[in-house]
């Protein structure tokens, strides 16, 4: 029988620019129910996984070392259960934000991805998975405007938290289409060039007085045995 390697995981902390004051730590929710049932959420609001729990408070110690002034989340459970260490061992309280919320999915909420390639295989396979960055979710957003609400969200936060470390809570599809926008990745291009970040993962942002930088996209070596 063959072993699998369980990969050491690595809490050294992220090297930060020091030229930027301003520094926002956008964190993907741990693995939450839908993830592990194989279920397109989107907007519909189903909890953490025991498992995205156990990422949630890794990442949570992982992070601990920071001074972290503000924590924000999403609204929907799953991301506000993912700022929670964070804010609690601070003694802060985490602020939800409806702007922050995942792709609206339209007539894939809720369903089983098995089923959406059933009945959408070309709009999920050839479009979602293959050419993520001008996809439009039937009755649903389009990626493109998702990332434009994401931009829009963290730049209104980092301009109210001016000098400060800010934690935000956020989902897979929000932060990857935010990232190509910041990177100026054509949307064309965006699904060769980035994937989703992972569960519990933290993509490093700053901002400079007029706009967001990109930093580091989906660190996740101190989650590598989960």
């Amino acid at each position: 029988m063959e072993v699998k390697e369980i990969k050491q995981f690595d809490m050294s902390p992220i090297k930060l620019n020091k030229r930027y004051e301003t520094v926002l730590y956008v964190v993907r929710h741990g693995e939450s129910i839908g993830n592990a049932n194989r279920e397109f959420l989107g907007h519909t609001d189903k909890d953490l996984s025991p498992r995205g729990y156990s990422q949630a408070a890794r990442t949570a110690e992982y992070l601990a070392y920071e001074s972290i002034d503000a924590v924000y989340s999403s609204d929907l459970v799953r991301a506000h259960n993912t700022a929670f260490p964070h804010a609690n061992m601070r003694g802060l309280t985490v602020k939800d934000d409806e702007s922050l919320r995942e792709i609206y999915a339209g007539e894939w909420e809720g369903m089983k991805v098995e089923d959406i390639i059933k009945k959408y295989p070309h709009e999920f396979l050839d479009v979602w998975r293959e050419n993520f960055g001008v996809c439009t979710i039937p009755g649903g957003e389009n990626v493109s405007m998702l990332g434009e609400r994401i931009y829009h969200a963290l730049k209104r936060i980092a301009e109210a938290n001016k000098g400060k470390k800010i934690l935000i809570a956020c989902h897979a599809a929000a932060i990857r289409s935010f990232w190509g926008k910041i990177t100026k990745t054509a949307p064309e291009d965006l699904a060769k060039t980035y994937g989703f970040p992972t569960n519990a993962s933290v993509t490093v942002v700053y901002y400079d007085g007029e706009k967001l930088i990109p930093g580091e996209y989906s660190h996740d070596d101190h989650l590598q045995d989960m």
